[in-house]
This record gives structure tokens, C-alpha cells and sequence, in this order.
């Protein structure tokens, strides 16, 4: 198992990562509200609110006890739900980790609106690949994709501290998030060819399609003094060190910090595949297809 935990990338424009923490503080509620519904209730809020292509394209309909909003607001809506405990746990633990260094390089505004079209662009390239499916599509997942494409960019050579479990072998090793993002990246695209379906659950084109839009959407969104691929990102704990040019440190002897967080002095910061599968409800549409119905978690 390879579970990341924390990176050690300081912030230097923004105090406190709002939007971040206001994102998952949001989720959290909304998973608690689904906690607090009967077996029953829970599922038809998940075919309420989550995506589905065949209702958004018009191919099915729910009943009309299941339409609390419009279906193209389920594309907005979808992105806060979420299937489970260790379903929302891995999401917010990725945006935890690396949305604050997004936020730092875009401004809270800025962020938000980066989140919430990465998070559309994950859900379009979901409905696309499949545009009859009756699964509704839940989780936050795509567009914390969008901040893993857009932090790649940002701060390839910064470390993320990610633990390594294998049977009795537990470590925790600082990777270089180009490795590590770049490979969960690829990872998902290599799922969603051999699965073009839900992938057994997971939604891993919502997931590329969100870290391509967060990629791609950066640019347009950092502050203009912001560098892309920046090199001088922090270091993990362990993670080999190089001395700092004379230039580069304060007044009285103290290294200035790199681009990011406020420097600390290597004070760390606090994401597993984000996504979680499970029993689907049985919730039929109108025009049912054969077999149940499974809720792909992205």
C-alpha cells in the first residue's frame, strides 16, 4: 500500500488555505447528512444528487419523488457527495495535502473557480465515455484531480512524504511529487483503457479527465509571478538536501524561503487512490436496463 501523507512545501502568499479547508469542511457535512438518512433515504439522495449520463442527456428519467434539482445541477452537486467514510477520507486527504500550495499560487477566488471546472471537466469526461449509463457518479475526486494535475505543474520537485506498506515492511519515504503524482496519473489512464466502463466502481476517466483540465487550466489561473515546474520546492523529511547559494538567505543568516508556504524551517504540512467502491442501490430509472445498479465512486 502506498498512502501519501504530507508534503513539506511552505505557502508564502496566503496566510491560510481557506478554500481548501472550506471544501472539505463542506463535504464532511454533506457525508454527515447522508450518515444521519435510513438505508433507504441514503440511496435515493445519491440517485438525487449524483450524475447520471442517461438523465443528463435525456435517454432516461427519474422518478419524480427522485428530482430534487435539475440534472444539469447534478454536475455541481455530484462533487460533494460521497460513498462512504474511506471514500471521503482518501479525497480530502489528497486536497489536504496538496490544495493549500494550489490556493497559495492562484488566491481563494481563483482556486474555487479552478476547483469547481476541474471538478465539471472530471464529471463531461465520465458522462462522454459512456452517455446511457444509468450509474450515478459521486465524489470529489475529479476535481481534486484538476489540483493534482495543477500542483504537478506547479511543484514537480517538491516532496511528498508517502507511506510504503508491504506486509511487515512500513516506512515512510519523501518522493518527488513529479514521481508519484505522474504515476497516479498514469495509473488511472491505464485503468480507464483496460475499463472503459466504471472501471468495477471507480470512475478513472473522471479522474483524467479532471488532472488534464487542472493541467491545462493552471496557467490561466496562477498569479503571473507564479513560475511553473518550480525547482526549488520543499523537501520531504529524509529527502537528500543541497546547500543554499549565499544570495539566497536573509538578513542575520536565515535561508529566505522558497516560493510556497511561509518557511518554517522544514515545518511539514499535513492523499491511496481517492476513490472507494461498494454495493450499488437498487434504485430502478424509468426505463431500467438488465441487472442492479452500481454507483461509481470517483
Amino acid at each position: 500500500m502506498l498512502l501519501p501523507l504530507y508534503d513539506s512545501n511552505p505557502r508564502n502568499r496566503i496566510p491560510f488555505q481557506y478554500v481548501t479547508v472550506g471544501i472539505i469542511a463542506v463535504c464532511t457535512i454533506v457525508f454527515l447528512w447522508q450518515a444521519s438518512l435510513d438505508p433507504q433515504r441514503a440511496q435515493e439522495a445519491v440517485f438525487a444528487l449524483g450524475t447520471i449520463p442517461a438523465v443528463v442527456f435525456g435517454e432516461r428519467q427519474l422518478p419524480p419523488e427522485l428530482v430534487w434539482v435539475p440534472a444539469e445541477a447534478t454536475l455541481l452537486t455530484s462533487m460533494f457527495m460521497h460513498g462512504g467514510p474511506m471514500h471521503l477520507i482518501g479525497n480530502m486527504l489528497y486536497l489536504w495535502i496538496l490544495g493549500d500550495n494550489v490556493e497559495d499560487a492562484m488566491g481563494h477566488v481563483k482556486f474555487l473557480i479552478f476547483y469547481l471546472l476541474c471538478g465539471l471537466a472530471a464529471v463531461m469526461a465520465h458522462m462522454l465515455i459512456d452517455t446511457s449509463s444509468t450509474v450515478p457518479l459521486v465524489g470529489a475526486s475529479g476535481a481534486i484531480s484538476g489540483v493534482i494535475g495543477a500542483y504537478l505543474l506547479l511543484h514537480p520537485k517538491a516532496y511528498i512524504n508517502v507511506l510504503i506498506w508491504i506486509f511487515i515492511f512500513v516506512k515512510i519515504v519523501p518522493i518527488p511529487a513529479w514521481i508519484a503524482l505522474a504515476f497516479w496519473i498514469g495509473l488511472q489512464v491505464v485503468n480507464g483503457a483496460m475499463d472503459p466502463g466504471t472501471g468495477g466502481g471507480v470512475a478513472f476517466w473522471a479522474h483524467v479527465g479532471g488532472a488534464v483540465a487542472g493541467m491545462v487550466l493552471v496557467p490561466f489561473f496562477k498569479h503571473k509571478d507564479v513560475p511553473l515546474f518550480n525547482g526549488v520546492g520543499g523537501r520531504g523529511k529524509g529527502a537528500p538536501r543541497r546547500p543554499r547559494p549565499a544570495h539566497a538567505r536573509q538578513p542575520g543568516g536565515r535561508p529566505a524561503a522558497p516560493w510556497g508556504r511561509k518557511d518554517d524551517d522544514d515545518t511539514n504540512g499535513a492523499d491511496g487512490d481517492p476513490s472507494d467502491t461498494g454495493r450499488a442501490p437498487k434504485i430502478r430509472l424509468r426505463r431500467p436496463g438488465r441487472g442492479g445498479v452500481k454507483r461509481p465512486w470517483h
